[in-house]
This record gives structure tokens, C-alpha cells and sequence, in this order.
């Protein structure tokens, strides 16, 4: 078999949408400390539509002129305000707004980019124009990987704790304790779902260049149910037991990992763990720095691997999130 390789063309850009919320902050924070270690440029782009509040549609060249360079000056305020006291060269910066909904504009302007960077919602006010459609529109129709940043200490925390603490039958106040108290940013690793597939095996080459880039371990996962695991020798019909099975996926992983071509010095852990991938890879994410799947597994989950573990990675992992296609 083919070895999988990441490769993305030496100079391709860093996209990220922006918008002026919260969310794209973070994510363009996000894509300006990855362009600091990469070297790679950054393009900021936003897609605006008339849903936005412009006021009276124009109706001269010279009205759309107009409106196009507040558009401009909105997106410069917005990227001013969001970098702030991060350490980056505004030389490789480039800012693009387009007449467009922000995932047309995103999938058009990063078709050839490193990556495409968005900010995850939360359950409050947030971008308009990926409300709802970041997984079934953005993370399923790119062809490169699409970075979900989710932003720490969010509403969504704040209602945890609510629940926690109308559930709990006690007096004391509860506290939802997010992963970053868990364990320190610097020892938590990038952590990579594979699974035998071609696209698990770009996933896990795009994990070990970003685990290379942030000088951060690289433990890579097998979560697995019988049912991935195609045909267990000596039990064609019948069901393997689950010791069975488990010795499968990790001469499975072995086999993954053998083939895969790793940076030289780059530390790297393997698991394969009896769970189903979304529960496994989610609760993998609360000690992780960045998450890496791919965008579709084996022949049994290529019907709803997306619509199903990759959402349900995107929409409750504990850090942030790439899906690789």
C-alpha cells in the first residue's frame, strides 16, 4: 500500500474567516501563531451578503464602491482588534472581502490552502454566516482541511455549570472543569483518530507536521467497534470476542503506523481502545491540544462517517479541531 503523505503547496495560505465575532477571533489568533511557526501567509477573509445591515441597497457603481470600502475598513477594524499582542509580521497578512456567504467565500477563496481556519459556535450570538453549516456545508464540501477553533470558557460552559449544578443534589456550587485545567497546554498532545483508510492516513501525516510544528508529542488513536473491523481472521462467520477483536485493530494501528512516514525525533504514542470513534476521539480531546481526523473512514462508516463522528467531533470537542479530506 501506498504510503500517505500531506503535501500542500509551499506557498499556500493560511485561510480564516472572519466576521467580528468572538469565535473568528480566536480562530484568527490561531492562524497567526500557526503562520508564526509555519511561515506561511495568512488571508482573512470575509463573506458578506445583503442579510447584512447596510442599510438601503445602493444603485450606482459609484453607491457599491462605497459599500465595498466600509466592508474593507470593517474587516481591517476587526482584524486590528483581534490580533492584538499576538506576535506576528502584518507582512503576511492579506485581507479579502467578498460578495458572498461566508462558506461559498471560504471554499471558493481557500480551495488551494493549507488549511481553512473558522471559529467553533457556541450557544450564544454568533457568525451569521456559518450558523449550522460549518460541518454539513464547510468541513464536507473542502477539498483541504478545515480548522475548527473553539474558544475557551464560552456560554456553553457557563450552561454546563448550570446543569451540573441543577442535577447535582447538593448544596455546594458544581463547576464544569474545562481541559485546560486539566492538564497544561504545553504537555497536551495532538492527538490523531486513524483507522486503516487512505484519509486516516492523510490525517495522521497532517498530525505529525502539526505535532512537529508546535514541538508536541503525537499520540495517535484507534477507537474501534467489531464492525471497523472488517474480516478477523478465523472468525469469518461468527463474532470475534472483544480480546480478539482488540489484538485486530492494534495489529491494525501497527500496520498504519509502519507505512506512515513520521518526522525524524518526533514523539509518538499509539492506543487502539474497544469505543466507538466519536465517544473516544471526544473524550481524547479534553487532554489534547489539537484534534486531527479524517473526513470519512472505512468502507462500513464511508455512508455517515461525516455527517455523523466528524459532526459530533466538531460540535463537542474540547479543543480545537482539523478535518482532513
Amino acid at each position: 500500500m501506498t504510503t500517505q503523505t500531506f503535501n500542500a503547496a509551499p506557498d499556500a495560505d493560511i485561510v480564516v474567516g472572519v466576521d467580528g465575532s468572538d469565535e473568528s477571533f480566536a480562530a484568527l489568533r490561531w492562524a497567526m501563531r500557526e503562520s508564526a511557526l509555519s511561515g506561511r501567509r495568512v488571508n482573512a477573509v470575509y463573506g458578506w451578503t445583503r442579510s447584512w445591515d447596510m442599510g438601503a441597497e445602493p444603485d450606482s457603481e459609484e453607491g457599491w464602491e462605497r459599500v465595498r470600502h466600509d466592508i474593507a475598513a470593517q474587516l481591517r477594524r476587526w482584524v486590528d482588534e483581534a490580533s492584538e499582542g499576538v506576535d506576528f509580521d502584518p507582512a503576511d497578512l492579506t485581507l479579502t472581502s467578498v460578495k458572498a456567504s461566508g462558506t461559498a467565500a471560504l471554499l471558493q477563496i481557500g480551495r488551494d490552502a493549507r488549511q481553512i481556519v473558522v471559529g467553533r459556535r457556541s450557544l450564544g450570538p454568533v457568525a451569521r454566516w456559518f450558523l449550522g453549516s460549518l460541518s454539513a456545508s464547510l468541513a464536507e464540501s473542502a477539498e483541504v482541511p478545515v480548522t475548527v477553533v473553539r474558544l475557551a470558557g464560552g456560554e456553553e460552559e457557563t450552561v454546563t455549570n448550570d446543569i451540573a449544578n441543577a442535577l447535582s443534589p447538593v448544596e455546594e456550587k458544581v463547576y464544569y472543569l474545562p481541559s485546560e485545567g486539566v492538564v497544561e497546554e504545553s504537555r497536551r498532545p495532538v492527538v490523531v483518530g486513524v483507522d486503516g483508510s487512505d484519509i486516516s492516513r492523510r490525517a495522521l501525516a497532517f498530525a505529525a507536521e502539526e505535532a512537529r510544528l508546535h514541538d508536541a508529542p503525537l499520540q495517535v488513536l484507534f477507537c474501534w467497534q467489531l464492525k471497523d473491523l472488517g474480516s478477523v481472521p478465523g472468525y469469518e462467520r461468527a463474532v470475534a470476542p472483544i480480546e480478539v477483536g482488540q489484538r485486530r485493530a492494534e495489529e491494525m494501528l501497527a500496520g498504519v503506523l509502519a507505512e506512515a512516514s513520521l518526522p525524524e525525533g518526533l514523539e509518538v504514542g499509539s492506543h487502539a481502545f474497544h469505543i466507538s470513534a466519536s465517544k473516544g476521539l471526544v473524550a481524547a480531546s479534553r487532554y489534547a491540544s489539537h484534534l486531527v481526523v479524517g473526513s470519512r473512514g472505512l468502507s462500513g462508516l464511508d455512508a455517515h462517517f461525516l455527517g455523523s463522528v466528524s459532526r459530533q467531533i466538531v460540535n463537542f470537542a474540547e479543543c480545537t479541531v482539523t478535518v482532513v479530506h
